[in-house]
């Protein structure tokens, strides 16, 4: 996941750990040699286009409304097909209210319509005050979570580790998210929710409290899963 700055100073570009306290709880309770956080790759203004989400700061947010606004308008200007047009008029009443396009609840016809044009508020924007900055990587949680992320874990043995999907991510597709042998030779994941673990001090205790779900490849992941999966080598 690529995650854009705009109008933060301070803040290193590369790659940064998502510090989620949850996989520290799990940590404390499952055995494993090391601990890895999921990471999220921070990069510039230049890079915002092309990135999953884009944190700013409280002055530049409007900056960002009005850079809609004014290719909104340019593109009016140029007598765009009726269809287009149409969903320009929809987005430049949701800039004039000072929303951002992602508030528009564009059907997938409309934004098809506009793919083309690359809206910055059109992804998920996340704005960043002073002592957010100053403790990025804790902050990087909610932006995390306000983009539409989630993660799951597996856990024991070399590592406790957090891996980073979009929400609504299948069982099948969040083991392509680790290899894609384990997605093409996918039998089943093996589920303990986070608060069972938890409530039930680890993974094995949740184990033998009959708390650890089989599930198939259509499960839809639910965040902080502890996730086994089974599937055949090829």
């Amino acid at each position: 996941m690529k995650v854009a700055l705009i109008g933060i100073t301070g803040v290193p570009l590369g790659k940064h750990n998502i510090k989620d306290s949850r996989l520290d709880q799990i940590h404390q309770l499952v055995e494993a040699k090391k601990k890895i956080y999921a990471q999220v790759d921070v990069v510039g203004e230049d890079q915002a286009v092309t990135a999953d989400a884009v944190v700013v700061s409280p002055g530049s947010r409007l900056d960002l409304i009005l850079q809609d606004l004014e290719f909104v308008e340019t593109r009016l200007g140029r007598n765009p097909p009726e269809e287009e047009r149409a969903v320009l008029e929809k987005l430049r009443a949701c800039l004039e209210s000072d929303q951002m396009l992602s508030a528009a609840g564009l059907t997938p016809e409309e934004v098809k319509a506009v793919e083309a044009h690359a809206f910055v508020t059109m992804k998920p924007i996340v704005v960043a005050e002073a002592q957010d900055v100053e403790q990025f990587d804790e902050f990087l949680v909610r932006v995390i979570g306000e983009s539409g992320y989630i993660c799951f874990l597996t856990v024991g043995g070399a590592e406790n580790r957090a891996w980073l999907i979009k929400n609504g991510t299948t069982a099948v597709e969040a083991g392509g998210a680790i290899h894609t042998d384990i997605q093409k030779g996918f039998i089943r994941a093996e589920i303990i929710s986070f608060a069972d673990a938890i409530e039930a001090g680890g993974e094995t205790q949740a184990k033998r409290a009959n708390k650890q779900r089989l599930e198939t490849k259509t499960y839809v992941m639910q965040d902080c899963d502890l996730t086994n999966f089974r599937f055949n080598k090829t």
